[in-house]
């Protein structure tokens, strides 16, 4: 019971996102989207140089706060070049864990 409401929502959701992308005189293309990207030249660093004076659940909240901003960069029209630095300890641990993918954002 519980799964079906959750794909009805996700569906709902995914017919909603639909019709706004057909009404929008853009289309949905993202390739055509991609290619109007012009990348900027600021760049964004974050030091995880710290994470060994944090408790575990503040390096999940970081490790979920730094996927969001991968997320958002890469759908931007102007993204900002984004690094890392000091990463290891608590929060490559975590990143390892759960969410292997990290590795490929280079």
């Amino acid at each position: 019971l519980f799964r079906q409401k959750r794909k009805e929502k996700r569906q709902k959701r995914k017919l909603e996102r639909q019709s706004k992308l057909d009404s929008n005189n853009e289309g949905n293309d993202r390739k055509r989207m991609r290619r109007e990207v012009v990348p900027s030249t600021l760049r964004l660093i974050v030091d995880c140089s710290f994470d060994d004076l944090m408790v575990l659940k503040d390096v999940k909240k970081l490790h979920k706060q730094i996927q969001r901003c991968y997320a958002e960069n890469r759908k931007a029209f102007h993204p900002v070049q984004f690094y890392l630095t000091s990463h290891g300890g608590q929060l490559k641990r975590n990143m390892n864990e759960n969410d292997k993918g990290w590795v490929n954002w280079k």
